[in-house]
Parts: C-alpha cells; structure tokens; sequence
C-alpha cells in the first residue's frame, strides 16, 4: 500500500521528500499513520529498486532532496493497479489506495476489471459475527454497539456497491439481497 501510494503520487509528478510524506499521510489518515520509520525505508528502497530517483534540491537546502518516478517506476505502478493482490481488493483502506491512483491505468476495461473483483468481493454473505458459520445479521445481534457495527457496515457496503454498479454500467439487481443482512465492509472492517 505505501510503496503503491508513493508511486502513484510521483506519477502525477516530481516531489519532494516532505510533501510525499504529507500526501501519503493524508490518504492513509489516522487508520493507518506513516511515520519516518517506514516512508523513508520504502522510498530507499524503491530507488534501490530503480522505480525512483532521487536529486539534490540545491534551492531548498542541505540534506533535501526531490523524488521522481522512473519509467521502470511507472511500469510497475501500472502492474500493481493492473493486477492489485487479494488483500489489496478486501481490506477497505488499501483498496483505496488502489482506487485514488486507478485513472492512471489507461485502460477502461483494466480498471472496470479491478473494480468488478471489490463488487464481487462485497457481494460475498460476511460477517464481524457467526453463529455455526452462519454470518449474523445486524437484526440478530443484542449487543447495541455490535449491532451499530454492522448497520454502519451495511449502510457503507450498499453506497460502494451502488457506486461500483453504476461506475461499470450495471444495472441494480431488481432486489439487492448480497450483503443487505450482515455487511461488514466499512472503513476499518477486518479482511475475510
């Protein structure tokens, strides 16, 4: 997800080293913080990997520097959109990430591709809770707060499948049954 992000981001141009980390940290937000600790590292090593470079910005001062991207850098970007791994498609904020930088793939039918693989994934019956395997249902759960968890998922789940649905010119199933129970595809949701 970082190294897809700093790619993505050097596509739409050069930056410097302080302004990617400032971008990168406002996509991820507070779910997932990007301390020095692990931007710096990635950056290292996709310039190691010959996906960046990275040069002296002499009007800025000493010790900083502007990262660009690379033709390898950007072949690979478009790889990691083309063909994002499961995680990437199932987990909401990664897919995200994904999703910012999609429009860099010039392909309509590449990216309708990635997106049809997330509406498959939430049309799939999951749950936060089960009972015998069975996925519970928001209306089967005591607990107020679980029960919250699970019509928040449910509400965010129905807008994305609305969203993707129109985005790749479907039409709505004449009643839509996937997931209208137990929807637990929300921001911070665990994977399945």
């Amino acid at each position: 997800m970082l190294e897809l992000a700093i790619l993505g981001f050097l596509a739409e141009g050069p930056l410097p080293g302080h302004e990617l980390r400032r971008r990168v940290a406002q996509l991820t937000g507070y779910t997932r913080p990007v301390s020095d600790g692990s931007l710096y590292p990635a950056i290292n090593r996709l310039t190691k990997a010959g996906l960046i470079e990275r040069r002296a910005d002499l009007a800025a001062g000493a010790a900083r520097y502007v990262l660009s991207l690379t033709t390898a850098g950007r072949a690979d970007m478009l790889q990691r959109l083309r063909k994002p791994a499961d995680h990437e498609i199932t987990d909401f904020t990664r897919f995200y990430v994904v999703l910012v930088f999609l429009s860099h793939l010039p392909d309509v039918t590449e990216q309708h591709a990635v997106l049809r693989r997330r509406l498959d994934f939430l049309e799939e019956p999951a749950s936060f809770f089960y009972a015998n395997e069975r996925p519970l249902r928001a209306e089967e759960i005591a607990d107020p707060y679980r029960r919250g968890m699970l019509l928040t998922a449910r509400a965010t789940s129905r807008a994305e499948r609305t969203w993707l649905r129109e985005t790749l010119g479907e039409k709505p199933p004449a009643f839509d049954t996937a997931r209208t129970d137990s929807d637990p595809h929300a921001p911070a949701a665990p994977t399945n």
